[in-house]
């Protein structure tokens, strides 16, 4: 309560961009980089610069503008692949991709998958 006037004052919360918010963690991760100065020089408390350093880990500071602007999603490969030799050529071993994209989707895709219809559906979970 403002003790001048009587009224209750109420502390409004600043939203941050996704691309603010990655832009300050990548701060913190440069050598010799101190999270609580490097939280006070952007005006952020560093508990909550923590929890975004622990969210960048788990994958959930990717926001729409860092994906719009790329275009391109991260990729992790998980298992050798097989290739075949065949008549002097190489030819890829029919298999599985398996596309995860955390806490929305997970994705099994048949070397058989129809291109168009994939392109459709990863658009409509990118959204």
């Amino acid at each position: 309560m403002d003790q001048a006037d009587g009224v209750a004052s109420r502390r409004v919360r600043k939203r941050w961009p996704f691309a603010e918010k990655r832009r300050i963690v990548e701060l913190t991760l440069q050598p010799g980089a101190s999270v609580a100065l490097v939280a006070r020089a952007n005006g952020v408390n560093a508990n909550q610069v923590f929890a975004w350093r622990r969210a960048l880990e788990r994958g959930e500071l990717r926001g729409p503008s860092v994906a719009a602007a790329s275009g391109l999603l991260p990729v992790t490969v998980s298992a050798g692949q097989k290739m075949t030799q065949f008549s002097g050529a190489y030819e890829r071993a029919a298999g599985l991709i398996h596309v995860e994209l955390p806490g929305r989707a997970l994705l099994s895709i048949d070397s058989g998958a129809d291109p168009t219809l994939l392109r459709v559906i990863l658009e409509s979970l990118h959204k």
